[in-house]
């Protein structure tokens, strides 16, 4: 019977391990991987399968990568949703008895990635862990290459929906939860087809509460979780331990600088969905999913990756606090009104790299002395920004100021012990400066003095023996030489001892040249290791002060935000907007951030806007595709988020009040891998709206209801419009842009609806786009004029309005299409609406005699009206 060989035993069983990872199996110089693992890696990173004598009657599948290089790899195998689980071997091949010692070091996952290569410096890599308990949802989140630690609770109502909020936020490489979660079909889905996030179903026991609590209690060495605000939050620390017991498994490690948590609520951030992220463009491009085009691409000057990071977390996360955001805003306001102070905060950020990132390498062991030095530069600039802050006057920027600690003593550490420029690797010497170490010194001392010697023996032996092509030489498997050519040899003297015979030439060795070899190598083995004690010791040093160090690397991050923010202001002339209690919107003059950054040869029209919560609360906006409908209603809804971060904001004035959600419904496309429909979609973004709205929304509507029949849409729009500007359901600021003209009717029916629409200019056949809004209904859509300035065929454009006025003349809208829609009222309790069929009925006698034409009808045609009138009014 075929058995495998103990190499093969030893892969196997540290293989059932880790089933769901490729295992990266040491050998010599090579990463190798067998049997299913090869034959999913060669594929993947295109490399050359083979085999392997396994004991086996069939050779076992093989792949392999060199060690030195397999970062590329691991990579590919990462972003193709392959976990990797590191093996390596623990003792020397040639000291070892039997099998080589074999164990998983490190297991790499899209969320605990930490090989800079693999990282985007300018945004967080987060590793999410979610348990669904029977009333809630717990969340806790990390960066491990920062340190950053987040938990929540989700259990109120809607929480499904807020979960999937938080989950677009968050946006993590990976997730892992507790079976119970795997089976809530809705979110699991939105995370494969949407996020397109690797998830794992963790082990129910790293879940539960109490062997949770105490992973976080022992990860922490505190006795209690009280002092980070958990106290009772059972399901965040369910999702939290679980967290840290994922994150030491895969590290096999405790990573120092994740030393707190910090508790937030999704209550203490504007609330933003996927749709309204996606349809703002807050962080990318709705096409191609870029930088380039989106509110951050206009915002981000930073001049530090930790500062872009940050950056990208306040736009994700508006505030809601009127103090926090003035205290920011006051902060940017001085830094904008300040520009030499501001160029001179710019040059001095510009001098700091990831101190962040690098935390989080010295406390995984992986730090070199380049990084050091690195950290020693950022370092040196520190005096010099907190005496800039000295002199501003802002509430952040003197708390700033304050808290800000320049780090000298670990400057010193570095600076009296590191060289300026050292080499990459830490374990062949040369990275401890002269004068930090007297055995060091001695050492070298020693090696010099020994390679003087040797370099004056070539020149003294070449003198007494007179072979004039002796040489010294030395290669690492002979050690030092002395080299003759074979027309020499009768020259060579007795105390000359054989050492090695070469085609031409002889090798050759001394008493004396044997003891020097040994002084100088000795010296520079005892050097090598000396000198990594030292950074040993100097990396031990500072990572117990990375809580320091971390504080410092956040103060510098909001500070090179607030200086974006300056910066953004002054260039593009945005202005301090002015924050109420009273529920108001007011804008003048207000921009699209982006538009105006990317149109060219024509200057941005700017728009006013008013809405509150009475008398203005839903506005109808009509007009023409392609008239800017969309970019007005989307700008007002950025400057309300760029005011909520902290921003100043592109507008003549604006005067805003505190907003806890924007929803958009801007736009549909089929969902064609749920097998949802363009309407479909679109009716689910209005009932996430209608349901979680509240009367200090600010609510986006773009053309609902058009993905169905004329009448279905106009019924569903009506309704939608009455629903939303209710008081007594919802209430909130609304923009409705539609091309149903018939909602304009609303103004003086619904109380708090208001027509504004987009200015057009006819010139003949031909449109001019003014893109001034304005009071008052569209009576027209211009959509035959759009189609031809599209560039449909001239035959289609003209039997387009042939029908059209085939349509107007028999006043299909004015005579159907309204009559089919019943006014709406509210009954008694003010809770429920019904159909009021007498109002209906009286409306549409009086559409019937509007439509009368009394100069055009006959005695005959004018009795057969009135008795259609007779008969009308008899039904009511």
């Amino acid at each position: 019977m075929s058995k495998l060989t103990p190499m093969m035993q030893q892969y196997k069983e540290i293989k059932e391990e880790y089933k769901d990872a490729i295992l990266f199996f040491r050998l010599g110089d090579f990463y190798e991987m067998f049997f299913d693992d090869a034959l999913i890696a060669s594929k993947i990173l295109n490399i050359a399968l083979t085999g392997r004598d396994c004991g086996l009657k069939e050779r076992a599948p093989m792949c392999g990568v060199p060690y030195h290089s397999c970062q590329s790899y691991i990579a590919k195998l990462i972003e193709n949703g392959y976990k990797v689980a590191i093996c390596e071997q623990l003792e020397d091949p040639s000291k070892a008895k039997g099998i080589v010692k074999r164990d998983v070091v490190k297991v790499i996952t899209p969320g605990t990635v930490t090989d800079e290569n693999m990282l985007d410096d300018k945004r967080n890599n987060y590793l999410l862990s979610i348990f669904e308990g029977q009333d809630g949802f717990g969340i806790a989140y990390i960066d491990i290459t920062t340190g950053e630690f987040y938990m929540s609770e989700i259990d109120d109502q809607n929480m499904q929906s807020k979960l999937i909020d938080e989950i677009a936020k968050i946006h993590p490489s990976e997730i892992i939860s507790n079976q119970k979660f795997t089976e809530n079909k809705k979110i699991v889905n939105f995370i494969k087809d949407i996020m397109d996030v690797y998830l794992t179903c963790y082990d129910e026991w790293a879940f539960e509460y109490h062997r949770a609590k105490k992973r976080l209690l022992d990860y922490l060495g505190v006795i209690t979780l009280d002092g980070y605000g958990c106290s009772g939050k059972r399901k965040g620390i369910s999702a939290a331990g679980a967290l840290m017991e994922y994150v030491y498994q895969t590290q096999k490690s405790t990573l120092k600088h994740i030393n707190g948590i910090n508790f937030y609520s999704v209550e203490d951030y504007m609330m933003l969905d996927i749709a309204t992220r996606l349809n703002l463009e807050i962080t990318q491009t709705m096409r191609g999913k870029q930088k380039k085009g989106s509110l951050l691409w206009v915002l981000d000057k930073t001049n530090t990756s930790m500062g872009a990071r940050m950056m990208r977390k306040w736009i994700e996360q508006p505030l809601l606090d009127i103090h926090n955001i003035t205290m920011r805003l006051d902060g940017v306001e001085e830094l904008k009104d300040n520009m030499i102070q501001r160029e001179n905060l710019k040059d001095l950020l510009s001098n700091i790299y990831d101190i962040e990132r690098l935390m989080g390498k010295i406390s995984a062991g992986t730090v070199n002395a380049k990084d050091f030095i690195a950290l020693k530069q950022s370092i040196a600039v520190l005096p010099d920004i907190k005496a800039l802050l000295s002199s501003f006057d802002s509430e952040l920027l003197k708390k700033y100021f304050d808290s800000l600690d320049t780090l000298e003593d670990i400057y010193k550490v570095i600076d009296e012990a590191i060289i300026d420029d050292p080499p990459n690797n830490i374990t062949e010497g040369g990275i401890i400066k002269a004068g930090y170490n007297a055995e060091v010194d001695e050492l070298r001392k020693a090696g010099k003095l020994g390679k003087e010697w040797i370099a004056s023996l070539e020149k003294n032996e070449k003198q007494k023996t007179g072979i004039k092509t002796l040489k010294v030489g030395f290669n690492k498997v002979f050690g030092y030489y002395i080299e003759v050519t074979k027309s020499y040899y009768s020259l060579v003297p007795d105390y000359f001892i054989r050492k090695q015979t070469l085609a031409n030439a002889e090798r050759y060795v001394t008493p004396e040249l044997k003891e020097m070899e040994f002084k100088i190598l000795g010296a520079e083995e005892k050097v090598v290791k000396l000198e990594y004690d030292l950074f040993s010791d100097i990396r031990q040093r500072i990572s117990k002060e990375i809580h320091r160090i971390k504080s410092v690397s956040e103060i510098i991050a909001c500070i090179d935000c607030l200086f974006s923010f300056a910066q953004v202001a002054d260039v593009n002339q945005y202005i301090k907007p002015e924050l109420n209690n009273s529920s108001y919107i007011d804008i003048k003059g207000g921009r699209h951030p982006v538009v105006e950054k990317t149109i060219k040869n024509q200057l941005f029209v700017k728009n006013d806007t008013y809405l509150d919560s009475n008398n203005d609360r839903l506005c109808i906006l009509t007009g023409p595709n392609m008239a800017g409908k969309s970019t007005y209603m989307r700008q007002v809804a950025l400057i309300t988020l760029l005011a909520q971060i902290g921003c100043f904001v592109p507008a003549d004035k604006a005067d805003l009040c505190i907003t806890d959600r924007i929803f958009t419904r801007v736009g549909a496309s089929d969902d064609l891998s749920s097998g949802q429909s363009t309407f479909m979609v679109e009716m689910i973004e209005l009932a996430n709206i209608l349901n979680n709205a509240t009367e200090n929304s600010l609510v986006i509507l773009d053309e609902i209801g058009r993905g169905t029949s004329t009448f279905d849409g106009l019924s569903i729009a009506w309704a939608a419009i009455e629903y939303i500007s209710d008081k007594n359901r919802i209430g909130a600021k609304t923009l409705f842009a539609t091309h149903y003209h018939e909602l304009t009717e609303l103004e003086g029916i619904i109380d708090g609806v208001k027509n504004y629409c987009i200015s057009v200019k006819e010139e003949g056949e031909d449109i001019i786009f003014l893109r001034k809004i304005k009071r008052g209904g569209a009576d027209k859509s211009f959509g035959i004029q759009v189609a031809k300035l599209a560039g449909l065929p001239q035959s289609v454009i003209k039997r387009a309005e042939e029908i059209l006025n085939h349509l107007e003349s028999k006043d299909i809208n004015k005579n159907n299409i309204k009559d089919a829609i019943a006014v709406s009222v509210e009954n008694n309790d003010a809770k429920d609406e019904q159909i009021d069929m007498y109002e209906y009925q009286y409306r549409e006698i009086v559409d019937y005699i509007k439509n009368i034409d009394i100069l055009d009808t006959t005695p005959l045609e004018a009795m057969n009206i009135l008795n259609k009138l007779i008969n009308k009014a008899n039904n009511i």
